[in-house]
This record gives structure tokens, C-alpha cells and sequence, in this order.
């Protein structure tokens, strides 16, 4: 085993001549990945329409629609291949490495789809090109946020691990919101000829801020840390396979109930209510937007309780509460009335926002340090990939099939019980000592 000084408190005391940072900085510098990454996500759903039409230009409208979000389907089918390569740097070569290589390959990406040539310019291969990016993001993307949860539970201390944690889902719900902004925004000052004629290139652009910020915090840190020998000389995507695989269905089990949830009600729910419902997409949008901004309120709350009374208590009250809530919440946002779908969408605020701030520190606490990155890299984002990602158009497919708009509703109380049996399988692991 190789070993070296590790921080595990907040203070700045020196230790071998070099400065510690303060644990505001390690927090900063640990969730600003995700705002980048959200903020991506938030702006390539808002502007699909305008790059649509740029890069798989179609007589029918919907088949361009369709291809881009097939692109953006293609990030998400890269993040299981990011989740091994980083989860391999990150155990191996350090968690500040997985956090810089991540920050600085999304921002590449996210910047360069706003100098991508369009199909008028060069053809086919522009549509190409926005894939080849989207893969790059889905790669980043698949050792960042686990990365990040990793890096600042190992240096939090025990007793508010669950609260520093919670920001990497906080940094995501600021990110959502700043996308989302800014689409807005932007669509309200030009027209949509002006958008698609080259504004919503600006949008991506900005992201160049969000990631030179993350470069700068990340670069920044003087974080000595240990790294663990992997079981057999196997290396950790292989060890966290063959040993810990139990763990990676934990970490899925676990994160899947929150964020099946958050892309139903949260991506979802907005063409649902202006489809199936046919309230106006500017009052779909207040409503999400008031929503959004509930679930990152909520999220460092989720962590406080999980630091106060247990990881498993918190889990297992909030995923049974989504279990039974599930039905009459989604009932509330089946509606005319928009003061009872901001109350249904509050609801599932509420109870997603808790798991949130719940759940990082619980998935850093449940694996061993030689294989951390790589066990929670590989449960969460290959769940994300198959289920997550997926969430929006199974619901939508569900509706068609069934003649229910109920039937969202159920496949959230599948994921619900994956939970809680998930939760049930670990002993109680707040305070344990994982340096």
C-alpha cells in the first residue's frame, strides 16, 4: 500500500510545507463540474429545435428533432465507457486528476459544438462531428460527478460529510437552472429566426467561463492523497467487477429512484403538460423552473438530515414516501389547475431534492478506498445510461401503450422499491471512517 498525508479536515494548517485548502475551496472546486455539466444538458434540451434544423436539416421537422436528440442519446450511451477510464485514473492516479481531465474534455466539448460547421457547410459530416462531441461530454461526464462525490467525501469531515456531499447535486440543480436561464433568455430577447440563424451558439460559448473557473479551482488544489493497492494486483474497473460488485448494484439501486424521478417530472413533465394537457409551454416552464429551484433548496437539507439521523433512516423514509406519493402527486400534475401541478411538482421536489443530498455520501461510504471511484463511476452512470436517459421517452412510450397517463407513475414505484431493497442490503454507514 502506498501512502502519503491526507486532508480530512476543514482548517488550513500546513502539513509538510504545503497549505491545506479550505474545505470551501475542495467543495467549490468538487461541484463546479457539475453546474457545467448540467448547464450543457439544460441547453442542448431548450435549443434542440434550433440545431436541429442546422445539422440534420429534414422536410419533416420531427425526424431533425429526433436526430438530435438521438446525438444527445449518444452522450449518455458514452458514459459507461467514461465511467471505467476514469474511474481507473481516479483510483490509481488520483481523485484531482479524474476532476481535471473531466472538467477540461467537457468544456472542450461543450465550447466546440458552438463552432461546429453546419450541414449547409459541410454536409453529413456536421451531424457527425455534434455526435463525436456529445460522446466526448458523455465520457467526462461519466467520471465527473462520481469524481467529484469521491473527492469531497474523502476530505469533508465524518460528522458533515453528508451536507459537503450534497453539493455535487446542488452544483447539478444550478447548472439546470442556469441552462435553462439562459435558453430562456436568450429566446426572449431574439427571435426564433435569429436563434437559429446562429444565436444559440452564444449559449454554448459561455460555457468557456464555467470551465475556466473549474480549471482554475482544480488546478489550485495542493491535496496530497493516498492511493490504495487494488486486491490480486487486478486494476480497480477489473477488482470493482469481480469483488465489489454487490456495491455497484448498490450505487444504482440508489440512484436510479431519484433521478428516474427527476427525468420524468423534471425533462419529461414539461412536453406532458403541454401535450397532454395543453398548458402553455411558458406557464410548463415557470412551473418547472419554480420546481427546479425547490430541489436545490431541499438538497443540502437532505444532506443535514442524513448527517443528523443516519443514512439509512433518511433513505428509506424518502424512498418509501416516493413509493406511496408517487400515484397522487403525479395525479396533482395530471391537471388543468396550475396551482395543483405546482403543488404535484413540489411534492416530487421535496422528496428527490432529499435523496439528492442523501445519497452521495451514503455511495462514497459504501465501498472500499482502492476501488471507490470505479464501483460508484460504474453503478452510477451505467444505470444512469440504460435507465436515466431513457426515463423521458419510456414514460412517453408507456402512455402510448397503456392509454394511461398514470403509468409514469408506476415505472418511478419500480425504482422506488429497487431503492429501498438497495438501502436494506448495507449497515448504517454515517461517521465511518473512509480515509
Amino acid at each position: 500500500m502506498r501512502t502519503t498525508a491526507t486532508l480530512s479536515d476543514p482548517d488550513q494548517s500546513t502539513q509538510g510545507g504545503t497549505k491545506k485548502p479550505t474545505i470551501r475551496h475542495v467543495l467549490a472546486a468538487g461541484a463546479i463540474g457539475n453546474v457545467l455539466e448540467w448547464f450543457d444538458f439544460a441547453l442542448y434540451g431548450y435549443l434542440a429545435q434550433y440545431i436541429a434544423t442546422r445539422f440534420f436539416p429534414s422536410t419533416d421537422p420531427l425526424s431533425s428533432l429526433l436526430a438530435v436528440y438521438g446525438a444527445f442519446a449518444a452522450g449518455y450511451l458514452a458514459r459507461p465507457l467514461g465511467a471505467m477510464v476514469f474511474g481507473q485514473i481516479g483510483d490509481t492516479l488520483g481523485r484531482k486528476n479524474v476532476l481535471t481531465l473531466s472538467v477540461t474534455l467537457m468544456g472542450i466539448s461543450t465550447v466546440g459544438i458552438a463552432f461546429l460547421p453546419t450541414y449547409d457547410q459541410i454536409g453529413p459530416a456536421a451531424g457527425v462531428l455534434l455526435v463525436l462531441l456529445r460522446v466526448f461530454q458523455g465520457v467526462s461526464v461519466g467520471g465527473e460527478f462520481t469524481g467529484s462525490i469521491v473527492f469531497i467525501a474523502e476530505h469533508a469531515p465524518a460528522e458533515r460529510r453528508g451536507l459537503f456531499t450534497s453539493t455535487s447535486n446542488f452544483g447539478c440543480v444550478v447548472g439546470f437552472l442556469l441552462g435553462s436561464g439562459l435558453a430562456a433568455l436568450l429566446s426572449n430577447i431574439y427571435s426564433d429566426e435569429q436563434m437559429s440563424d446562429g444565436v444559440w451558439r452564444f449559449a454554448f460559448l459561455s460555457g468557456i467561463i464555467i470551465m475556466a473557473i473549474g480549471l482554475v479551482l482544480r488546478r489550485s488544489l495542493t491535496v496530497p492523497e493516498r492511493i490504495d493497492t487494488v486486491e490480486k494486483g487486478l486494476s480497480p474497473v477489473l477488482a470493482a467487477f469481480r469483488f465489489h460488485w454487490k456495491d455497484i448494484l448498490r450505487v444504482a439501486g440508489l440512484a436510479l429512484s431519484a433521478n428516474v424521478g427527476f427525468y420524468i417530472m423534471f425533462v419529461f413533465a414539461v412536453s406532458y403538460l403541454t401535450d397532454q394537457m395543453h398548458v402553455s409551454t411558458a406557464k410548463a416552464m415557470d412551473i418547472n423552473t419554480i420546481a427546479l429551484i425547490v430541489i436545490a433548496l431541499v438538497v443540502p437539507i437532505g444532506g443535514v438530515l442524513a448527517d443528523r439521523f443516519g443514512r439509512k433512516p433518511v433513505l428509506l423514509a424518502f424512498n418509501i414516501a416516493l413509493l406511496v406519493a408517487a400515484y397522487p402527486l403525479f395525479l396533482l400534475v395530471h391537471h388543468q389547475a396550475a396551482s395543483l401541478i405546482l403543488l404535484g411538482q413540489a411534492g416530487f421536489a421535496l422528496i428527490i431534492g432529499i435523496l439528492f443530498g442523501a445519497n452521495p455520501a451514503t455511495m462514497a461510504e459504501i465501498t472500499s478506498k482502492a476501488v471507490r471511484v470505479s464501483v460508484l463511476s460504474i453503478g452510477y452512470n451505467v444505470a444512469l445510461a440504460i435507465f436515466g436517459g431513457t426515463a423521458p421517452a419510456v414514460a412517453a412510450y408507456l402512455i402510448e401503450r397503456t392509454s394511461d397517463d398514470m403509468s409514469p407513475a408506476f415505472y418511478m414505484m419500480i425504482f422506488a422499491l429497487m431503492a429501498i431493497a438497495a438501502t436494506l442490503s448495507f449497515r448504517e454507514t454515517s461517521r465511518r471512517k473512509i480515509i
